[in-house]
């Protein structure tokens, strides 16, 4: 899924609160983000380490883990990128929103399309 495409200025955690959003995740489905989501429903994070305690063992292993899944992701967005329209400032007009938002769609499918032939890790 591919939410609608938002200002620079809007938070990440700000568009995964956005109505209807979630509605395409199944419960089951797990969401792999950055420490700035800690808490939020459907979202796996890193763990942090406290005042009063280091990170164990299995809170490193859980964390190289995540960070492992969130490269992945990251090189996949780096692929979308590839499209001028996708690596670039967008200097349009805030109205015409919908239109990169519609473009964004269509080359995050080619890339989906892409990764069954050329995956991004064997």
């Amino acid at each position: 899924h591919v939410s609608e495409c938002y200002q620079g200025s809007v938070h990440d955690i700000a568009v995964l609160r956005e109505p209807g959003l979630l509605e395409h995740v199944d419960e089951s489905v797990k969401i792999i983000a950055d420490k700035g989501y800690s808490g939020e429903k459907y979202v796996v994070t890193p763990r942090k380490k406290s005042y009063e305690r280091e990170l164990t063992a299995e809170d490193k292993n859980f964390n190289r883990d995540i960070n492992s899944a969130r490269a992945a992701i990251e090189n996949i967005n780096q692929r979308r990128k590839t499209y001028a329209n996708l690596g670039t400032v967008y200097r349009g007009a805030i109205d015409d929103f919908h239109k990169i938002t519609k473009i964004t769609q269509v080359v995050s499918a080619l890339c989906d399309m892409n990764l069954n032939t050329h995956p991004m890790r064997q």
